[in-house]
C-alpha cells in the first residue's frame, strides 16, 4: 500500500514524489539567485584570493537612489535661490510704489524795456549775445561727475541723468513739439502716473500751476513764428541727488535760445532771439528706471521776450524784431481759488537781448 496521499499503485513514473512536493516552496529558480545580494564564491577564487566564503553584490538600485537624490538636492537648491532673489531683488512690484506726484508749474513772462533787436542773419544774433558761447542742441548740456548713492548704484545714477537729459531734448529741441506739432516723444518719457494730468493740460491748458502746457515744454504759436535757425543755443546742468532709500531726484536748469522770424515772412524780415530758462525737478523710483521713464514733478519757466498780458499758459507769443511789448501786466488771478496760481512776470534785462 502507498504511503499517506499517494495513490494506491504508488506515484505514476515520472511524476514527483511526495517527498519533492514537500520542498518544492524552498527550491529558488535562476532569477531569484542572480538578484541575490549574496553571492558564493567559486573555490578557485577561494584558493587564491583567500576572501570570505561569500561577497556582497552590488544592489542594482543603488544608482538609482543616489541620482535620485542628487535630484532633489537641486530642485531644493533651486528653490531656495528663487525665495532669496524674490526678497533680494531691487525692482518692487509696482504695488508697492508710490504714486507719481502731481507736478507744480510756474511759468514768468519776460517783457522787454524797448524794441526787440534783430538782424538778417541768426548767427550774427547769436555771436553778438551771452549765447554766444553756448552749444548747438543737447551738446549744451554736458554730463556731470557722478557716483553711486547709498542706496543708488552708479549704474542707476547715470540711468536718472540719461532720462532727465531725454526729456530736456525733447521737450525743448524737437521740432514738432516746438511748432505746436504732435508731443509724443514727451509723453512716452512720463511716468504712467502723470499722464492724465499732462493730456488735460495739452487738451485743456489752465493757469492753475497744474495744467500749463508751457510748463511741461517748449511750445510756439505756429500762426504766429517759426525757427530762424534750426542749430537751437542750449547751455544746462545736472545734478543728482538721493533724497530718501527709494527715490534719486535730479535737478536741471538747461537755457534754451531760439532764432524766429513772423510765421509769413515778408521780403527782408529779420530775425530775433527768444530765451527759455527752465528749472526742472525730476524725481525717480526703481520702476521709472527699469521702464526708462521721468516724473517732472516741479518746473519753473521764465521766457521772452513776451508782453506780460499775453497769456502764455498753452504756448509761447513771442515778440518778434522791431516789436515793443504791450501796456498792461499779467491777467489778475483769485487767491481765493483753491489752485490759483500767482500771476507773474519780470523784466528782460537789456543784456540778456542781443547787442547789435
Amino acid at each position: 500500500m502507498g504511503g499517506r496521499g499517494e495513490p494506491p499503485d504508488g506515484t505514476p513514473e515520472g511524476a514527483p514524489s511526495g517527498a519533492e512536493d514537500e520542498y518544492r516552496s524552498v527550491v529558488f529558480d535562476e532569477s531569484f539567485v542572480r538578484a541575490a545580494r549574496l553571492q558564493e564564491y567559486s573555490a578557485q577564487e577561494r584558493m587564491t584570493d583567500h576572501t570570505p566564503a561569500v561577497r556582497r553584490r552590488p544592489s542594482p538600485h543603488t544608482g538609482l537612489s543616489r541620482q535620485a537624490l542628487a535630484l532633489l538636492l537641486l530642485i531644493a537648491l533651486a528653490f531656495a535661490t528663487a525665495i532669496f532673489m524674490g526678497v533680494r531683488t531691487p525692482y518692487r512690484s509696482p504695488l508697492t510704489e508710490r504714486p507719481a506726484e502731481a507736478l507744480r508749474t510756474t511759468v514768468v513772462p519776460l517783457a522787454p524795456r524797448g524794441e526787440v533787436p534783430g538782424a538778417a542773419d541768426p548767427g550774427e544774433l547769436y555771436a553778438h549775445s551771452q549765447a554766444a558761447g553756448f552749444e548747438a542742441g543737447a551738446e549744451g548740456i554736458p554730463w556731470p561727475a557722478h557716483r553711486a548713492t547709498a542706496h543708488f548704484s552708479d549704474s542707476q545714477v547715470v540711468a536718472a541723468l540719461t532720462y532727465a537729459r531725454d526729456y530736456i531734448v525733447a521737450s525743448s529741441l524737437d521740432p514738432a513739439v516746438l511748432t505746436g506739432g504732435a508731443v509724443d516723444a514727451v509723453r512716452s518719457l512720463l511716468d504712467p502716473g502723470q499722464l492724465d494730468q499732462f493730456d488735460q493740460s495739452i487738451e485743456h491748458p489752465a493757469a492753475d500751476g497744474r495744467h500749463a502746457p508751457t510748463g511741461w515744454l517748449v511750445r510756439f504759436d505756429p500762426a504766429r513764428v517759426r525757427l530762424a535757425d534750426p542749430r537751437i543755443r542750449m547751455r544746462g546742468s545736472l545734478q543728482t541727488a538721493e533724497t530718501d532709500a527709494d527715490t534719486l531726484e535730479v535737478t536741471a536748469d538747461p537755457t534754451a535760445v531760439y532764432a524766429l522770424r513772423p510765421a509769413v515772412a515778408a521780403a527782408g524780415a529779420r530775425a530775433s532771439l527768444f530765451t527759455v530758462r527752465r528749472e526742472l525737478r525730476f524725481r525717480f523710483d526703481r520702476e521709472d528706471l527699469r521702464l526708462h521713464q521721468v516724473q517732472l514733478v516741479a518746473s519753473t519757466v521764465q521766457a521772452g521776450p513776451l508782453s506780460c498780458s499775453e497769456d502764455s499758459t498753452a504756448r509761447f507769443g513771442p515778440l518778434l524784431a522791431g516789436q515793443h511789448a504791450k501796456a498792461g501786466g499779467p491777467a489778475g488771478t483769485d487767491p481765493y481759488a483753491p489752485d490759483g496760481a500767482p500771476a507773474l512776470c519780470g523784466t528782460l534785462a537789456p543784456s540778456a537781448q542781443p547787442r547789435l
